[in-house]
């Protein structure tokens, strides 16, 4: 019997990664989206596959489908797309999970959430484990994804422990690669469309703060570990371990291009992290995960998707 896999967010950046790659390992894909920040162009080559169905729908309102799997990644992840509307991010993080956790409940499917590292917050300890509570403004202008996410988590481990659902819980670090949006003001996305532009590369406050950045291809590697695993049910950090400041990320963008953007500095935004760094050491045990591209090469690959649409 063919599996039947759940893709919520499934025409987004992410999530129509993984629908590509489920459907190459022959998995019947239903993908779900509302194409608030997901876009039809993104699952446009699947649509013909005879096991890819595209259902247009928002999870904040219940669904009836018979599915084996559930990967939830219904939820906008950019600040400039999750701040729009900070009502509505709320609202798909929490009642997103509560629907897909009652139907996981009531047709037995094993369900991943995909959680953020922006749960730990501006983070005190350093580099981040799972263990770590994090430091989260609970009334900032991010806490509608940071503290949405952290209720989605607590929702699935209480479905898990009163009503045995059986969950995954996956806490994504920065990724990056084609299919990001151009304008949704995550730093990659930023510096490679400035460049290309020839206009000046903005980086908020000194430029120290630091990120790891890890290849699209790479994570969907680490989704598909984590729920085919059947010891671990998480929450489970996936992300590129290699540390960058601002700076470093701009230089090698600006190198890559042989671009002569001029660097600029604005701002920080309220509540931005200064250091944020996977430790994977329980992804690498328990999934036997570790991901591969080094930066160089993922931002070749993502640039050359950006040239051919700017």
């Amino acid at each position: 019997m063919i599996k039947r896999v759940l893709v919520t967010g499934g025409a987004g950046f992410i999530g129509s990664h993984l629908s590509e790659r489920l459907l190459k390992k022959g998995f019947i894909v239903l993908c779900l989206d509302n194409f608030y920040t997901g876009r039809r162009s993104n699952i446009a080559h699947l649509l013909d596959n005879p096991n890819f169905e595209l259902i247009r729908h928002d999870i904040i309102e219940p669904i009836l489908l018979e599915v084996d799997e559930i990967y939830n990644l219904a939820c906008p992840a950019s600040p400039v797309h999750y701040q729009h509307n900070p009502v509505k991010t709320i609202k798909t993080s929490i009642m997103g999970a509560l629907n897909m956790l009652g139907l996981a409940k009531r047709v037995n499917a094993r369900i991943l959430q995909a959680s953020t590292s922006e749960v730990y917050g501006d983070p005190t300890v350093h580099p981040q484990t799972e263990s770590y509570w994090g430091n989260v403004n609970p009334i900032g202008p991010r806490a509608c994804y940071d503290e949405g996410k952290r209720c989605a988590e607590a929702l699935m481990f209480s479905y898990h422990r009163q009503n045995k659902v059986d969950i995954r819980v996956v806490r994504i670090f920065n990724t990056y690669g084609p299919r990001m949006l151009p304008h949704d003001g995550r730093v990659v996305s930023n510096f490679i469309v400035q460049a290309l532009k020839g206009e000046d590369m903005t980086i908020y406050g000194d430029g120290t703060q630091t990120r790891s950045f890890c290849y699209v291809d790479d994570l969907v590697d680490g989704l598909i570990a984590m729920m085919e695993n059947t010891e671990c049910i998480g929450p489970v950090n996936l992300g590129n371990p290699h540390e960058f400041t601002m700076i470093e990320l701009a230089e090698l963008v600006k190198e890559l291009l042989g671009s002569t953007s001029k660097i600029v500095h604005m701002e920080l935004p309220e509540d931005d992290p200064l250091q944020r760094q996977p430790d994977i050491t329980l992804a690498g045990e328990a999934l036997n995960w570790d991901p591969s591209l080094p930066l160089r090469e993922g931002l070749k690959r993502t640039i050359e998707y950006f040239r051919g649409r700017i």
